[in-house]
């Protein structure tokens, strides 16, 4: 779905105001959707309202399932309240419902009491819905009976429904206001949520809840095909963010297949990087193990000064798994996780508020019991696929410098450790981590059947293809799914993913089989203790940074080193060299500095020529050699031995030189 941050919308609108169409653009992402219809078929004698609702059957994709409910007003709230968590629905409208409701067919009955029920109903949903209803209290009041109480009926239902429902918009004229919460402004653009600063002055109480996290609201999916979305212009957030690729495409849509030729890092900005890490002015030795998050900020940003991640964006997958894959999960956990990141707590939230990093929850298709059959259908397995794609391409779009990537259904990890054994060679209970209930205490019961579960389903599987979308479809299911979506698509946009958890490096494992490329943009911040990850990422080649054995749920993790990896880079983009190294420099002492060098000997010349020194010499005098000389005397020349004033020369013939 492409409005995250909330569980139920209700979208208001006047007629024509372009209502319906927006609340199916926030829906348009889903990987399926249940279409709720309220009105009642048109009269035989009205050619106009049958071809209105033609064309409200017209926008709906195949993949769509309508389901009528206008011969029952008490229906809606039970479709409602029946929803599953791994559902999208979509109601549109309940002006169609309060004119069912309204209808004498139906009377006499209790307006109020049907209107409260649906309110509850929509209260306690847990699937992902949409109602559209027609904004009825700018109009004037109606002059019949039954339109003073169709007005009446509709308004209390808005109000019930406005109150009961996550976020509220009002579209007037193609244009969306958000009314509730209130921060986002446009349905198209981004929506952030930025609380005020506190009065100066104040000090906060212990307890009190800190700033919001940035919950991203994705903007629709822009106009054009997907060989448009894919060229070659550049974000906002430059030119290493580009689009390298398009997907090929074809009627059914984007198609992701094994072999697809992703660009790799910069091979020379990487080792560039660490060779100038050796020259910083730093008292230490340097960075030690991190110098590898700046060789992969490098080769992944394309330069050897690379700059801090900023923005962030952390996609976290909710998506549940069946069967015995969730055994000793409580029912419901997971629901509750996703709720609390969309509204602003738990540790994932508190921690990308601290860092500053967007958050996104991502509905996964739910996977069915992997020991009894498929977990996802090929038709599901594909459509994932683009979903996660497209996720990274939003990203890119937006100027995203780094995905954080992390999963919360239920059973996602015997589901990750069934892709490693299927890819890896790996054994279930090596694999699987130990199940840990709410009080802290150990589950060896439900350990022992998700060892069961993944044994039954490699056992059930163990004749069928180990090509990558075979493995998602029997073993993976929704979220490692839509996360190989994710990871091929910011390859394609050459976007990092720092991985979290065994969803991602399990979905890592997939990728190799679909584009090897993948694997080289991944970073993995910290394995967590998990032994499912050690094994991915050492077959991947993905060293951990750290090793802080963090189990704050996936995501969490990579946030809480997220600070330091950035201080990391922004030390090695602004540290300048040391001054030894530096080669505008003579290396010299400076000129207020002593001078301790040894002194040169004089040369052949005259040791001076200017005045004499009058600073003292501390220098040793150098004793005379007291060594006896054994050395030979040289015999005497032809020529003249000597030549003084005593002395005069002497020819070779004995008389004196006149």
């Amino acid at each position: 779905m492409s409005v995250d941050g909330w569980n139920t919308v209700l979208v208001l609108g006047g007629i024509r105001s372009g209502k319906s169409e927006f609340a199916e653009s926030l829906v348009a992402d889903a990987p399926m959707v249940r279409y709720v219809a309220t009105a009642a078929d048109a009269p035989a004698d009205d050619a106009e309202w049958a071809a209105r609702l033609a064309t409200h059957r017209g926008r709906r994709p195949e993949t769509w399932t309508t389901e009528e409910t206008a011969d029952d007003p008490r229906r809606l709230a039970d479709v409602v309240a029946a929803a599953r968590p791994n559902e999208t629905l979509l109601v549109d409208d309940l002006g169609g419902w309060a004119t069912v409701l309204l209808d004498p067919a139906h009377q006499p009955a209790d307006d109020t009491a049907t209107i409260a029920e649906l309110a509850a109903a929509v209260r306690a949903c847990p699937a992902r819905l949409v109602l559209v209803s027609p904004e009825v209290g700018l109009s004037l009041v109606p002059t019949t009976p039954l339109g003073r109480a169709f007005t009446d009926a509709l308004g209390a239902a808005n109000r019930a429904i406005a109150d009961a429902c996550d976020a509220v918009v009002l579209v007037v004229a193609g244009q969306a206001v958000w009314l509730k919460p209130g921060a986002p402004q446009a349905g198209a653009a981004a929506a952030r949520s930025t609380p005020a600063p506190p009065a100066a002055g104040t000090v906060e109480a212990p307890g009190t809840p800190g700033p919001a996290p940035d919950v991203f609201t994705p903007a629709t999916e822009p106009a054009g095909d997907a060989e448009t979305r894919g060229g070659t212009e550049t974000s906002d957030g430059g030119d290493w963010a580009a689009p390298t690729m398009a997907l090929p495409v074809v009627a059914t849509g984007l198609v992701i297949q094994a072999g697809m030729e992703l660009p790799m890092p910069d091979e020379y900005a990487g080792p560039q990087a660490i060779e100038r890490l050796a020259t910083l002015d730093v008292a230490g030795a340097g960075l030690g193990v991190l110098e590898r998050a700046v060789g992969f900020a490098a080769a992944t940003q394309g330069t050897a000064t690379p700059a801090p991640w900023h923005p962030v964006r952390v996609l976290l997958l909710h998506g549940d798994h069946l069967g015995d894959a969730a055994a000793g999960t409580v029912p419901g956990e997971s629901a509750r996780r996703a709720r609390d990141a969309r509204s602003g707590r738990g540790a994932l939230a508190r921690l990308a508020a601290e860092s500053g990093a967007e958050l996104e929850v991502v509905r996964a298709p739910a996977s069915a019991p992997m020991e009894a059959g498929p977990a996802l259908t090929g038709e599901q397995v594909e459509a994932a696929l683009r979903h996660g794609w497209r996720l990274a391409e939003e990203a890119a779009d937006a100027g995203v410098r780094l995905l954080v990537l992390g999963a919360c259904g239920a059973g996602t990890e015997a589901a990750a450790a069934a892709v490693l054994v299927a890819t890896a060679g790996a054994e279930a209970p090596a694999v699987l981590g130990r199940v840990v209930t709410g009080s802290g205490e150990i589950d060896d019961a439900a350990w022992m059947r998700r060892c069961a579960a993944v044994r039954d389903a490699l056992h059930r599987t163990r004749q069928s293809p180990r090509s990558a979308k075979d493995v998602l479809a029997e073993l993976g299911g929704g979220d490692v799914a839509v996360a190989t979506g994710v990871l091929l698509g910011a390859t394609a946009r050459r976007l990092p993913v720092m991985l979290d958890g065994p969803v991602g490096v399990a979905a890592a494992m997939v990728s190799r089989d679909l584009a090897g490329q993948a694997r080289h943009w991944c970073l993995l911040a910290d394995h967590g203790g998990h032994p499912a990850v050690r094994l991915g990422a050492d077959v991947l080649g993905l060293t951990p940074l750290l090793d802080l054995r963090l189990d704050l749920g996936e995501g969490a993790n990579a946030l809480a080193a997220l600070p330091l990896l950035r201080s990391v880079l922004t030390l090695a983009a602004a540290l300048p060299t040391h001054p030894a190294l530096d080669g505008d420099g003579d290396g010299g002492p400076a000129a207020d500095e002593p001078d301790f060098s040894e002194p040169e000997p004089a040369g052949p010349g005259p040791a001076s020529t200017g005045p004499a020194s009058t600073e003292p010499d501390f220098r040793e005098p150098q004793p005379a050699s007291t060594e006896p000389d054994f050395r030979e005397p040289q015999p005497a020349g032809p020529g003249p031995t000597t030549v003084g004033p005593e002395t005069e020369p002497v020819d070779p013939s004995g008389r004196r030189a006149g």
